[in-house]
């Protein structure tokens, strides 16, 4: 039903761009830049419009159509904005449209966004490190970890979307105090990331990857007040690393990977947790919160971490 009324939203939408594409100026530019609307039309209208308009009707090939579509339109078009400076506003529309189509179309064929099947493979796969490994191996891969990740994620992600917002003309000015604020938050984040880095690699002989789990139940440092204290850490690095760029990109880039995290990611750890720890993570998860610290009184980390000193090696409690 979701996938179905998507491609209805899109199709409405799409038929809506159109008209004011042919009626506003303004809109052709920003969307289109010099490229002839009427030359586009004449495909996109029956490959986007009419095919989603079918696959809201439940045609599958219809949905299969439009997807294809999108994804081939998004990437023509963000060729042409890069080279020409031009419609990059309708890179970003075509960019969300490909997204969304391309999840709706798996909801129509599997019924179900397939990231359980995504969570089961390599390298996504939930793996448990080698126990015999000694601490200091341990900390050694996630260092090696932390530099790729936060390379990756912190800086080659970030002066990519950032080229492409100057390229595509999509720029926004920030104040002039953004840059320092984001240093401030950039320190304190990354010292938090190092902090739960650190916690999980000392106390459970693993690494914060999900495919090199810790061995044992990690409650301790500041997986006792918070549950995903590493989480809560890259996602305010993301959002400084925006703020030192002046890039809404950056900052919007940030933004949707706390969504992902949080209603992909979150969901499928927390239920592998479950049914791994059972009562004893219930009482974890209800007395330590996801997002927002507490740290009056004894935390059920503690009490936790107490009682995991005395149990045979397992996976953590807590992976972030």
């Amino acid at each position: 039903m979701w996938g179905r009324l998507y491609f209805a939203v899109q199709a409405i939408a799409g038929s809506a761009w159109w008209v004011a594409v042919f009626a506003s100026p303004f809109v052709r530019e920003a969307t289109l830049g010099s490229l002839d609307p009427m030359a586009v039309a004449i495909l996109d209208i029956p490959l986007f419009v009419g095919m989603s308009a079918l696959a809201a009707l439940g045609w599958r090939i219809a949905a299969v159509a439009a997807t294809a579509w999108t994804i081939f339109v998004t990437v023509g078009l963000a060729i042409f904005a890069t080279l020409t400076s031009e419609a990059g506003w309708g890179v970003l529309l075509m960019v969300a449209a490909a997204v969304g189509s391309s999840v709706a179309l798996s909801l129509m064929v599997i019924g179900r966004a397939p990231t359980e099947w995504i969570a089961a493979r390599r390298p996504f796969a939930f793996r448990v490190a080698d126990a015999r490994a000694a601490t200091s191996a341990h900390l050694a891969a996630t260092a090696v970890q932390i530099v790729i990740f936060w390379g990756l994620f912190l800086g080659v992600l970030p002066l990519a979307l950032t080229f492409f917002e100057q390229r595509w003309a999509l720029a926004a000015p920030f104040p002039p105090f953004a840059a320092a604020a984001g240093l401030v938050l950039l320190l304190a984040a990354s010292a938090l990331g190092l902090w739960s880095a650190a916690s999980m690699s000392s106390k459970g002989a693993g690494t914060p990857l999900p495919t090199a789990m810790p061995n044992r139940l990690v409650v301790a440092g500041p997986y006792r007040f918070v549950r995903n204290p590493m989480a809560i850490a890259g996602i305010t690095q993301g959002f400084a690393v925006g703020l030192i760029l002046s890039s809404w990109l950056v900052v919007a880039y940030a933004i949707a990977g706390s969504l992902l995290w949080n209603f992909v990611v979150r969901p499928l750890e927390e239920a592998d947790l479950e049914a791994r720890f059972g009562d004893e993570f219930r009482r974890y998860r209800a007395s330590v919160r996801c997002w927002w610290p507490r740290f009056t009184g004894a935390s059920a980390g503690d009490r936790g971490r107490n009682r995991s000193l005395a149990a045979p090696a397992r996976e953590p409690l807590s992976r972030r």
